[in-house]
């Protein structure tokens, strides 16, 4: 028999992240989990603070929200997987305002280099 967790074990945290820098840009992709920081991202444990400090990090920008309609560039970037035992699938974009925040809140994450 493999290995059982227990209720004392973590929750999982094992994350991919993967950016890319213009549409037609081959992506950047980086592994990441939490305890402790590791992974291929260059830096996990700026990236792990980042995704703590952030509020909601893996929330999209509410419908109702009113953006300043501020182009920020064309990179978009998509992160999935596990985050603390919980599923994760987020879309992150420099479309308007809103995003850019987004953008902005996860750095460490997002642009890592």
């Amino acid at each position: 028999m493999g290995h059982m967790p227990t209720s004392d074990s973590p929750p999982q945290t094992r994350l991919s992240v993967t950016v890319w820098d213009r549409p037609d840009a081959e992506p950047r992709t980086f592994e990441l989990t939490e305890d402790p920081p590791a992974g291929t991202h260059p830096r996990p444990e700026a990236a792990v603070a980042a995704i703590e400090a952030a509020p909601r990090p893996f929330e999209p920008v509410p419908r109702d929200a009113m953006c300043t309609q501020i182009y920020g560039g064309p990179q978009r970037a998509v992160i999935e997987g596990m985050w603390r035992g919980q599923r994760v699938h987020a879309s992150y974009d420099k479309k308007n305002g809103c995003e850019i925040a987004r953008w902005k809140a996860l750095g460490a994450v997002l642009d890592p280099e």
